[in-house]
């Protein structure tokens, strides 16, 4: 061979090398461990490269599929290490199913038409046509995050122990006494407010419970401070969604921002998560139950937790807010599968693995929204349904479902 021959060959062989090299920086051998965000979007990997078993998966996609779970599931991703390992969908005709049930006002449908009709495919379970689907009460956690990330950055100066009543006219609030002036930050976050609330009829279809009523008037913030109290504040647990709208009136009153174009700004951009919020009629935003995600964005709010509010460098809520946020302050009103029932942070739901002192954070919504965070295994976990009448059938899925899911108890070192 000549010496021209050899160079050109010498070349080619450069040449090759180099865009493997850039083949290799642009394809899935994207940075591990510390170094990998998905805010521009997940990395993917096989299941079995960061130690679960994918045979358990699919036996999981099947028993959703076939409606074992929930006769509407719509959605159920997996997420270890960094990486998005699983994910499918599953297709319903909305307008079909609920099509009857749209047209007949009652407690999901109190106005008939409109942003709180829960059977218009308009708007549930998907917004718009979009993957964005309804969060219900996710949104309660989440709004627990925008608040920790406003503390952070230092606009939302007020302490936990601040009275509720300070953002407001006494006068012209309903059925003031000594426990509702008692009533303090704190009490709002871990839904010991003390006021008189029936939540549990909402997910029974009682047409009597709170949540509905308060949808079904104009000012959702005055409907809820003016409850009576039963209870003094900070003592016993009783899960009410307008005690979490009263946060959103609360952080406008004491940052001056709208908390929705707050966490856009400085969490969901963050983050890169896209997102919807309703507001009630007269524009307070839904911090109940209004939220709009899919579930490779609502995973992000696991990550972030599990990375102890930080996220690529910076950090968007303390440490210490994490901590106090997945700390166990009350037990609840449990299902009855759960064994050990759930305990309360701010605004996380948290379960208890079997034989284990691990919490599993969740954050939980009607009809079937779920993220389920396990620090200890890196894991994530996050499904999405539609199942809201009262006679639906089903199991209902329990942090120990996943658990077979896993190889190994923590993430590998190396993922390739």
């Amino acid at each position: 061979m000549n010496r021209p021959t050899l160079f050109a060959a010498f070349i080619v062989c450069l040449l090759l090398i180099s865009a493997a090299v850039l083949l290799a920086r642009n394809s899935a051998a994207l940075p591990v461990g510390d170094d990998l965000w998905p805010t521009k979007g997940w990395a993917t990997a096989h299941p079995s490269s960061v130690g679960l078993d994918e045979q358990v998966l699919l036996r999981l996609d099947k028993d959703m599929a076939s409606g074992r779970y929930s006769q509407m599931m719509d959605s159920f991703a997996v997420f270890r290490c960094g990486k998005k390992v699983f994910e499918r969908t599953y297709p319903h005709d909305y307008a079909k199913l609920y099509g009857k049930e749209a047209g007949e006002r009652g407690p999901y449908n109190e106005r008939l038409t409109g942003r709180y009709n829960y059977f218009d495919p308009y708007w549930f379970p998907y917004y718009h046509g979009t993957d964005l689907h309804t969060m219900q009460s996710v949104s309660k956690t989440v709004t627990a995050v925008a608040i920790g990330t406003a503390i952070q950055r230092g606009d939302f100066k007020a302490g936990l122990d601040t009275r509720v009543l300070k953002y407001f006219d006494t006068s012209k609030v309903k059925n003031v006494d000594d426990r509702k002036r008692r009533m303090t930050l704190r009490d709002l976050l871990t839904m010991t407010a003390g006021f008189e609330w029936n939540d549990e009829g909402f997910v029974t279809g009682d047409p009597r419970n709170d949540t509905s009523s308060m949808e079904a008037s104009d000012d959702w913030v005055q409907y809820a401070i003016d409850k009576p109290m039963v209870a003094e504040p900070g003592k016993v647990w009783n899960y009410n969604s307008g005690a979490t709208e009263l946060l959103a009136y609360i952080f406008q009153k004491e940052t001056g921002r709208d908390i929705d174009d707050y966490g856009q700004q400085y969490l969901f951009a963050a983050l890169g998560i896209s997102h919807e919020w309703k507001r009630t009629y007269l524009g307070v935003v839904d911090t109940e139950g209004g939220l709009y995600l899919n579930g490779s964005d609502l995973a992000k709010i696991g990550y972030l937790y599990l990375r102890d509010g930080m996220w690529d460098g910076q950090r968007i809520v303390s440490s210490d807010w994490v901590k106090k946020s997945v700390t166990p302050y009350f037990q609840t009103d449990a299902e009855e599968q759960f064994k050990d029932g759930f305990k309360y942070g701010f605004k996380w739901w948290l379960s208890k693995l079997p034989d284990s002192t691990e919490y599993v954070w969740m954050a939980r919504g009607f009809g079937g929204q779920n993220l389920e965070v396990f620090p200890n295994e890196g894991l994530i976990v996050t499904f999405a349904a539609w199942d809201i009448l009262p006679n639906s059938t089903g199991k209902e899925l329990v942090p120990s479902d996943f658990l077979p899911t896993l190889r190994t108890n923590t993430c590998p070192t190396a993922t390739h």
